[in-house]
């Protein structure tokens, strides 16, 4: 990871030898994902997919849990986001965060720091110590407001013991923004706000520079010892941050997550973040050799405002196509309904109904040719499982969202997962596959927040990308690590 900032590059001649200018246009950057999530911090293939499908199932159960304490908000679990992204704060080292879109606050660890239960976590904390040049924000700062979950900045000044006098002639810049206090499916953490540099190098003697760039810094967290880069729709977040230095690089980013399988023996390149670039845009285009965009509308969620919500319309198993209930093309003005696209989430979580008709027809076109592994899917809490001798015929997945012509064939290795059962020597070697969508839980259930998650894994070999200007989230097939090779000779 410290060697990662000699494959950065920014497509555009720099007004400025280290600091980034607002006024330079159609600006491209390109910044390198890692995995963080490998076979090596397991015990078995069973105790890696149980530990990665309980985080999924958490992390979306989460959202639904109604919230009465105005200040609670959702973040991700770790390690479910599974890619990091590294860069500088202040004068420190550099800091990996993961990398999330259903959140929109960047946070980390901060000196000195106390991860409560943290013992069986597989990640260690990397706690930043806090720079002589960052500073507190204001308890009348919009970002303090945001952070409390738009409380009123008079009440915030009020926790923040500015006297009454200062609040009515909005004399309170002196008093701090008071902590925040977070909580998410297994954790939860206290957190307060500041503003520093941060500082994101593209080249060998040159850097993206972001003046005043406001975080969460935690000393005190519950089951959670690495921060986030929250990218959601939010004030907070580090696509908007960005967006207020050039909106060419903030409304506009894109991913492209190379297919890892939890296979830490692989050397692979790392999987490319762009931040501000264009498909159409014919002069700076790179040649991608891939298919084109295909576009569904973002739909705005009045509960979850951070999240990026699509329309499902149905999945098609083969030839059958299952249409989704209504709920899932569409957010209600309580926040129901809709799919996340969440790079969070590493598998994909479906409401009960769609879940059971599409195992059904999966059940229907594998379960009569391959034996059942109800073991397996015990073990893992993924389901159906089969056993296999040599070859499995598994009829191929799309997804199908609002708009037209908008359907995603997705690649066998994305939703069929095949591993070696028996490995350790208790039991005969047997070939498994699993079916990689999960059950998010009965319709009727799923009330407050979203009908279905999109998550990282399903994602794999897709560039998808998230246009905040227009509104839309689109998806194309890649070789990501090719994209990644192409980007970076251009």
């Amino acid at each position: 990871m410290a060697n990662s900032s000699i494959f950065l590059f920014f497509f555009l001649i720099l007004l400025s030898p280290f600091v980034f200018s607002s006024t330079s246009v159609s600006q491209v950057l390109l910044l390198p994902l890692t995995h963080s999530l490998s076979k090596t911090q397991f015990t078995s293939t069973h105790h890696l997919l149980k530990s990665t499908t309980t985080r999924s199932a958490a992390r979306f159960r989460q959202r639904h849990h109604r919230q009465h304490h105005h200040q609670q908000v959702s973040l991700p679990l770790s390690p479910g986001s599974d890619y990091t992204l590294s860069f500088t704060l202040g004068g420190s080292s550099s800091v990996s965060l993961y990398l999330d879109t259903g959140s929109d606050l960047v946070w980390l660890p901060c000196h000195p720091f106390e991860c409560i239960l943290c013992e069986s976590k597989p990640e260690k904390p990397n706690p930043l110590n806090i720079s002589s040049t960052a500073s507190s924000v204001s308890c009348q700062s919009p970002a303090c407001s945001a952070a409390h979950s738009s409380l009123p900045t008079s009440d915030l000044c009020a926790i923040s013991k500015c006297p009454l006098d200062y609040i009515e002639t909005s004399d309170c810049q002196s008093f701090s923004c008071p902590p925040f206090y977070y909580a998410y499916g297994d954790g939860s953490l206290v957190a307060r706000l500041y503003r520093d540099s941060l500082s994101m190098p593209v080249s060998l003697n040159r850097s993206l520079v972001l003046r005043n760039f406001t975080f969460g810094c935690a000393h005190t967290t519950l089951a959670e010892p690495v921060g986030v880069a929250g990218f959601g729709r939010g004030l907070l977040s580090l696509p908007a941050q960005l967006a207020s230095l050039s909106p060419h690089l903030g409304n506009r980013f894109s991913y492209c997550l190379v297919s890892h399988s939890f296979d830490s023996d692989r050397a692979r390149l790392p999987s490319p973040l762009i931040l501000g670039r264009y498909e159409d845009d014919k002069e700076n285009r790179v040649n991608t050799s891939g298919a084109e965009f295909v576009y569904t509308d973002m739909l705005d969620n009045p509960k979850h405002p951070y999240f990026y919500s699509v329309g499902l319309e149905g999945i098609s198993v083969g030839q059958k196509n299952i249409p989704a209930p209504e709920f899932l093309r569409r957010v209600d003005r309580k926040g129901n309904g809709g799919m996340v696209v969440d790079s969070g989430t590493t598998f994909t979580m479906l409401a009960a109904s769609l879940y059971n008709s599409v195992v059904a027809e999966f059940e229907r076109r594998v379960g009569r040719v391959h034996e059942r592994a109800s073991q397996i899917e015990e073990k893992t809490g993924l389901s159906p499982c089969y056993y296999f001798d040599n070859v499995v015929n598994v009829p191929v997945l799309k997804l199908h969202f609002v708009g037209n012509g908008s359907s995603v064939v997705l690649p066998r290795k994305n939703y069929f997962y095949e591993f070696m059962d028996g490995g350790d020597g208790s039991e005969k070697k047997r070939k498994v596959g699993c079916l990689m969508l999960m059950n998010g839980g009965d319709d009727k259930e799923l009330t407050g927040g979203p009908g279905a998650t999109l998550g990282n894994y399903q994602q794999q070999g897709f560039e998808v990308v998230y246009d905040l200007e227009k509104s839309k989230v689109g998806f194309a097939r890649r070789k990501c690590a090719s994209l990644w090779q192409s980007l970076n000779k251009s």
